[in-house]
């Protein structure tokens, strides 16, 4: 595909084959690791051989794909390039999967001139590919989807992480935590933001919010809630998400109401 001529849906398909390669090889290796195949990056934040080599992979048939595109990649860094750029998270969940927990995903975005254009979310295990394309609706293994229609914080189920190393925030995080146990049906964690995200964007989750994320983390699934009907902002109500301090994502409702408690706590 030549980077004149981006056919977004297209482009957008050729990823979601990838994502699925990609997941085929995490597969044959889940259940397999030995302690020494685990790395420790930093507090709590792990990697093994799997999370780089579906990195590996993705990028080079991503370059393939997109010659001369750049990356800003969770393993391998950022070689950014000027017009488009892929944001990879090849394993979104590493310490579910090295513990055998069946939450982990591929994700996917691509930017052009630093806005996202595409975005793929495969979780691995129920082989559910999440994927948009600019200027288009969201889908699921082909099948459009959308935010859920849930008016009311009281009627919502909610999904949040846990900081695994910056505590800093974590006194207006669990009174946020406190008020929302008991104003909502209920908070999950399943340790994989990415999937947080796609459940958010066919309406499984009314809403999502963590801190300290990273763009590999978020990119992707952000921009399919949008294309599905959704808002994403900060926890004040900003559009840089992606790369800011936080993220909120919603149907419009429940993100208008939990933008109310956000912007007071925090």
């Amino acid at each position: 595909m030549t980077t004149s001529a981006v056919h977004y849906s297209e482009l957008t398909l050729r990823v979601v084959e990838i994502a699925h390669q990609a997941a085929d090889f995490i597969r044959q290796h889940a259940g397999r690791l030995q302690t020494n195949d685990i790395i420790h990056k930093g507090l709590h934040d792990l990697v093994s051989y799997v999370d780089k080599g579906a990195e590996d992979m993705i990028k080079k048939e991503l370059l393939r794909l997109l010659p001369g595109s750049g990356f800003i990649a969770e393993e391998s860094g950022s070689q950014l390039a000027p017009r488009f750029n892929w944001i990879i998270d090849p394993l979104d969940g590493t310490t579910n999967f090295v513990h055998g927990l069946p939450v982990y995903s591929v994700s996917i975005a691509l930017q052009e001139f630093g806005i996202t254009v595409s975005g793929v979310v495969l979780e691995v295990n129920l082989n559910e590919c999440f994927y948009a394309a600019k200027d288009g609706p969201a889908f699921c293994n082909g099948q459009q989807i959308a935010v859920s229609q849930t008016p009311t914080l009281e009627q919502s189920l909610l999904a949040t992480g846990f900081p695994y190393s910056d505590f800093s925030r974590m006194e207006p995080y669990m009174k946020l935590f406190d008020h929302l146990m008991r104003h909502s049906r209920g908070l999950r964690r399943l340790g994989s933001a990415a999937v947080d995200l796609a459940y958010v964007a066919c309406g499984r989750f009314d809403a999502f919010y963590e801190y300290a994320l990273h763009p590999w983390d978020v990119a992707a699934g952000a921009f399919i809630v949008e294309q599905a009907g959704g808002k994403v902002s900060t926890f004040h109500g900003e559009n840089n998400a992606v790369n800011g301090p936080d993220i909120l994502a919603g149907n419009p409702a429940i993100h208008h109401q939990m933008l109310q408690l956000t912007s007071k706590l925090f």
